[in-house]
């Protein structure tokens, strides 16, 4: 969304056909090819009746997932998609061919697993898998519309209080495309999914538990994990126009409420829309230095994707998702995630830099903080001095 996948004056390197997925399911890893899909890999695990934890759309490329931290359905139950990576192999800027694991270049791996692609073209990863009720899943959208939402928000933001770690929810406001044959008004999606193989009964319990505390107007239910996978892919349709914004957070009470449904409200085109991911779990409990992904303590992450058809619409749409943005400041707690951002324009005497240089030098300060930074441009220093790899949320060698 942040345009980086393509360039005027530079090289794209196509990885679609590395797309070759291996799974051993006797030691519960997934080797991917670098060009994968979400689609690819959950094909090829669920018949060993295992997942791996990634994103919510199947067309997404693995590797720009995982290498900026992979948010999805597994997050609570087993972490990022970085957290899950045991190794990988990369061609680095000068062409060597180079693994990263715990037991070579150890501290490269731990800037893959969040650093974006700043180090070299990933052809493989090795996940761990996790088992999964694949075929018998337990998984729910409760639909509401607008008279409802402020009741189901605050049901849902009680409800996520103590939740073990196997529930994910992801709440989202949008507007349905025309493929859902839902109407136009904009709607409030609690979408839910349990990850426990073993106790499918205490999920149903969850999500029943939920339902009275929100009686929903209309219910969606999906056993079938590849499905499940795939539900939001029709809002994903490819040569939009877009522009995010993101932002971690800790409380949803009623002054943040009156944020977020102001702005929900407000939003009247498909395309756009507005997800709260539930965070904690397992996710929190990885230590806050083990990777560069930042803000491991967030209770809810925020993504605000602007996304529409016309480029005359590129000022208002932009401003809107900006405005929004500017109106959660005051309730952030700092965090952002390279994979829901959008491209800042650069600022003051380096702004008029050629089309493949970074356009912000300070947006990793931001996203990283200083420490984490000061390790990933060592990184960057060793494995990409001259930034070839440049056309990204960029970490500088300095």
């Amino acid at each position: 969304m942040a345009g980086y996948g393509t360039v005027d004056k530079g090289l794209v390197i196509d990885l679609g056909q590395l797309s070759t997925v291996d799974v051993d399911p006797r030691e519960g890893t997934v080797r991917v090819g670098g060009g994968a899909t979400l689609a690819d890999v959950d094909r090829a695990t669920v018949p060993h009746g295992l997942a791996v934890p990634l994103g919510v759309v199947s067309g997404t490329g693995v590797g720009g997932l995982t290498l900026g931290g992979g948010v999805g359905w597994l997050t609570r139950a087993y972490g990022l998609a970085a957290d899950n990576v045991v190794a990988a192999d990369l061609v680095t800027a000068s062409g060597e061919r180079v693994r990263a694991s715990d037991a070579e270049n150890p501290e490269l791996l731990w800037g893959l697993r969040g650093g974006g692609g700043n180090f070299g073209v990933v052809t493989s990863f090795t996940f761990r898998a996790h088992r999964l009720p694949v075929h018998e899943l337990c998984a729910v959208n409760f639909v509401y519309a607008e008279p409802h939402w402020r009741s189901a928000l605050a049901a849902w933001e009680r409800w996520t209080r103590d939740l073990p770690d196997a529930m994910q929810s992801i709440l989202t406001f949008i507007v349905p495309p025309p493929e859902l044959d839902a109407g136009d008004e904009p709607l409030l999606i609690l979408a839910l999914a349990w990850a426990d193989p073993d106790d499918q009964a205490a999920g149903e319990r969850l999500v029943d538990e939920l339902r009275r505390a929100a009686p929903p107007d209309e219910e969606e239910r999906e056993s079938d994990w590849v499905a499940w996978q795939s539900a939001f892919d029709v809002l994903a349709t490819k040569g939009r126009r877009g522009y995010w914004k993101n932002t971690s957070f800790d409380r949803l009470d009623d002054e943040v409420m009156d944020v977020v449904l102001r702005r929900a409200a407000e939003q009247r085109w498909v395309g756009t829309g507005i997800d709260i991911h539930h965070m904690g779990g397992a996710f929190a409990r990885v230590p806050e230095d083990a990777t560069p992904f930042p803000a491991r303590s967030a209770r809810f992450w925020l993504n605000i994707y602007g996304v529409w058809e016309d480029a005359a619409d590129d000022a208002p749409r932009t401003a809107w998702v900006r405005g929004f943005a500017d109106d959660m400041q005051p309730f952030s707690t700092g965090g952002l995630y390279v994979n829901f951002m959008g491209r800042e324009p650069a600022t003051g005497p380096d702004a008029a830099r050629d089309a493949g240089a970074p356009t912000d030098p300070e947006a990793a300060r931001r996203v990283y903080g200083s420490e984490k930074l000061a390790r990933l441009v060592s990184l960057k220093r060793r494995f990409d001095p001259q930034n070839l790899f440049r056309l990204n949320h960029n970490i500088s060698p300095g």
